[in-house]
């Protein structure tokens, strides 16, 4: 069979050297961009290429990236859904810039941590659990029923009745019956643990429960109308003390299933204090409770693995199918990278197709630096690195291509021998076509780039503009804060402290630590170092945090609204307050925009929000106050001639020097302010709302709230996370100060500019995951890079250093 010849039907003016109009459109264009601090931004950054934003902390990096070209990205995608389902999406604002051009899908991969539900697992987060549940139900033995018979969240029920059919037109009743096989533990119901209560720390048996018996936070016995439905049920002798109750009124107030009841004529509900305490504080997240109430549930309180299930989620049908001697709880808990061989050893063509996806997939955990992990871990307890890198699996076999990614720091808690296959991730997602948008401090990162963005020259207010667009070269060659750090390398030093003591751990074993003895030093700075999954946290948190005098400052996230900011959270608005009215002879509560001075029109908020239903809800500055949040008269109170609005706008170094002398002088607000500036954050104000911060500007705040703690040994973790270059020296003479002034400090930390300025180093490994939790070394900096081939930590600090081979 013949072929026509092809007829070429391109125009005249289409030649080959002629590019096509769509191939033009190969920028992301940004024209008068201003979200929070960013001064009419103008940018062009190339399109299928990987482009890093540089900068020192608040120079408005995430403004850029995040708040405009991804937020109008993720905007406008949106408003491609139907009015209905905007109504279940989140809305946002168009951001604050004149021209947004060349835009594609944005897919944001972020720091925030994960959904901390205990129901949440690794395995449930990502498309893991499902595939191996299918898997189980397809080749396990025996057989027990479809993929949620394996499902920790899906419990098991049967029911029967009487169900009305019309047959042949009549009207006939059959009992009919039915069961739904699922795989949650009936005991802990899914939850894999089981709660131990301690009575004595509910009430005092020697005393009536008119006399105060219930020792519970808040069971008061003026007043308290919990308290006065147990005096005034009936089911028990309110002026009896509690120990000589008999069997039936013991178990009536403890245990006594809800029964109405009335009392002084009014319907109510009794129930016994054990359900009551189990509902009001136990069913709530821990973090979220008071402080005095999480206390409370942590002396009253004990959890263990549930008896049942041994903590595997799972019901024993689910628990005894199995495929070549393991079980689906087994494989949960294996380590990803020892699951992987074990799922490529399966060979069974009926599930080919499966086997292959589920493969690849624990293969991109193990490509991606977490193979140490296992899929039953919680997702709450993944720091937020892991959690951004577990966000990562689902967009490595993707088929998307011409997306534009974003990432906000990808580095964070990785070993710098991670990084360099975070580094070829991040190249792989280029070469697919794709746009990589990357918020970056590390050097090795940032060497990778093709475009880098530095924005400067400062921070906050003396931020928000462009230095420098080109290449690495051309960052390192120019004048830049950013270029001329980008070299920095922090060199051993010649001596270094001598111990006075040692914080001693003995037979450590949580998570994958081996039973691990060490010498903490005291009175020096330790740097506690290893690989990504290598034990440092287990042996930290397990072993050192909680002890009398340890003060723990951690990466977990600070609870806060738009209303709280820097000076309510360090607790510096009080005496600001306080210095108000005194000079001016009124009450301090005049003076806080959350009690008696605030706008009545905003209630303090400064702005009104403005729900509209189905589309992006508005914000718009109060008309009455002017944003200022106060009240008219309030503000005629001044202080060293400004008024509380216009302190509240100052940043931290302005407001350290107002207070420190003249007629403002403060001595504690000073005091606090000297803190965040010692920390890096002198160029905060004061009022800003603490969720326009970033994760190091939170960490750097909670570290400046925690030195006021009484404590000999300060934990950190991983303080330069987020820190500039430029910064990471200002933290080193900030732990120096700490050192000095009598502290012990400890440090979790991958910065080799850390390993190599402290006195002591403790490496963990040799590996992560059940390869790791060992000391592999202890001793100075000098002495790891001179054993540099004994650890993976030592070859990485040698080359830092630039020692020799």
């Amino acid at each position: 069979m013949s072929m026509a010849p092809r007829t070429d039907t391109r125009s005249p003016a289409q030649d080959d050297s002629a590019p096509h109009s769509a191939d033009s459109h190969d920028l992301i264009r940004v024209h008068g961009a201003r979200e929070n601090n960013l001064k009419d931004v103008t940018v062009e950054i190339p399109k299928r290429r990987l482009t890093v934003f540089t900068g020192v902390s608040g120079s408005g990096k995430s403004s850029l990236v995040f708040d405009t070209i991804a937020a109008e990205s993720q905007r406008l995608i949106n408003e491609t859904y139907s009015t209905f389902v905007q109504g279940f999406m989140p809305t946002s604002a168009r951001p604050d810039v004149d021209v947004l051009d060349g835009l594609t899908t944005a897919i944001i991969v972020d720091q925030q941590r994960m959904g901390a539900h205990s129901r949440s697992t690794v395995a449930t987060a990502t498309d893991t659990g499902a595939m191996l549940r299918i898997l189980f139900s397809r080749l396990g033995r025996p057989h027990i029923g479809p993929p949620r018979a394996f499902s920790f969240n899906t419990p098991s029920i049967s029911g029967s009745g009487a169900v009305t059919v019309e047959r042949g037109g009549k009207t006939v009743k059959e009992r009919r019956s039915f069961s739904v096989t699922g795989g949650m533990c009936p005991r802990c119901e899914g939850m894999g643990t089981a709660s131990d209560i301690d009575l004595t720390q509910l009430f005092d048996a020697s005393k009536s429960i008119a006399e105060g018996a219930i020792t519970v936070p808040g069971y008061k016995v003026d007043g308290h109308w919990t308290v006065r439905i147990f005096a005034e049920s009936g089911f028990l002798d309110p002026k009896k003390p509690i120990r000589d109750f008999t069997g039936t009124e013991l178990h009536d107030f403890l245990y006594r299933e809800p029964t109405k009841i009335k009392v002084s004529g009014i319907n109510l509900t009794y129930e016994g204090l054990i359900p009551k305490v189990q509902k009001s504080f136990l069913s709530k997240d821990r973090e979220a409770l008071q402080p005095h109430i999480r206390a409370f549930v942590d002396r009253a309180v004990t959890f263990t693995d549930c008896p049942e299930c041994g903590g595997t989620r799972l019901s024993a049908g689910a628990r005894s199918s199995k495929i070549k001697g393991i079980s689906i709880a087994d494989a949960c808990a294996t380590q990803i990278s020892d699951l992987a061989v074990w799922v490529r050893g399966l060979d069974e063509p009926s599930v080919a197709p499966l086997l292959r996806a589920l493969g690849e997939t624990l293969d991109s955990f193990v490509a991606i630096g977490l193979g140490y992990l296992s899929l039953d871990r919680p997702t709450g307890t993944l720091s937020g690195g892991e959690a951004q890198r577990v966000k990562m699996i689902r967009h490595l076999g993707s088929p998307l291509t011409d997306v534009t990614y974003v990432f906000d720091e990808p580095t964070i808690g990785l070993h710098p021998h991670d990084i360099q296959r975070m580094n070829a991730l991040l190249l792989q997602l280029r070469d697919k076509g794709n746009t990589v948008l990357v918020v970056e401090h590390k050097p090795e990162t940032i060497a990778i780039a093709d475009h880098v963005v530095d924005l400067g020259p400062g921070a906050g207010t003396a931020g928000g503009e462009v230095v420098f667009e080109g290449t690495v070269e051309g960052l390192r060659a120019g004048s830049t804060l950013t270029g001329r750090h980008l070299d920095d390398r922090t060199s051993l030093k010649p001596s270094v402290r001598t111990p006075r003591g040692a914080l001693e751990v003995r037979g450590a074993d949580s998570h994958n630590l081996k039973d691990v003895d060490v010498d903490i030093p005291l009175g020096v700075l330790v740097a506690i170092t290893g690989v990504a999954g290598s034990g440092k946290s287990s042996l930290i948190h397990g072993s050192v945090a909680g002890r009398d005098g340890v003060v723990t400052v951690d990466q977990s996230a600070i609870k806060g609204s738009r209303r709280s900011n820097p000076a309510t959270y360090t607790g510096l608005l009080e005496p600001i307050r306080k210095a108000f009215a005194k000079a001016n002879g009124v009450k301090p509560a005049l003076f806080s925009a959350n009690s008696e001075g605030a706008c009545p029109h905003c209630n303090g908020a400064g702005v009104i929000y403005v729900d509209l239903a189905m589309m992006a809800g508005t914000a718009s500055t109060c008309e009455e106050c002017e944003g200022k949040r106060f009240q008219a008269s309030v503000l005629d109170h001044h202080l060293g001639g400004r008024d509380i609005s216009e302190v509240l706008a100052m940043s931290v170094a302005e407001a350290e020097e107002f207070f420190g002398a003249g007629e403002a002088r403060t001595p504690a607000a000073h005091k606090v302010l000297d803190r965040l500036v010692d920390v890096g954050l002198g160029y905060l104000t004061l009022g800003q709302p603490l969720t326009t911060l970033s994760g190091g500007e939170r960490q750097r705040l909670k570290l400046a709230t925690h030195m006021t703690e009484k404590g000999g040994v300060y934990v950190l973790d991983e303080p330069t996370t987020g820190l500039h270059l430029a910064d990471v020296e200002q933290l080193l003479g900030l732990l120096d100060r700490l050192v000095d002034s009598g502290k012990s400090v400890v440090v979790i930390e991958h910065h080799q500019a850390v390993m190599a300025h402290a006195d002591w180093i403790i490496d963990l490994g040799p590996g992560a995951g059940h390869d790791g939790g060992s000391v592999v070394f202890e001793g100075t900096p000098a002495d790891l890079v001179a054993a540099r081939s004994a650890t993976l930590t030592g070859e990485h600090l040698a080359a830092y250093v630039g020692a020799g081979a």
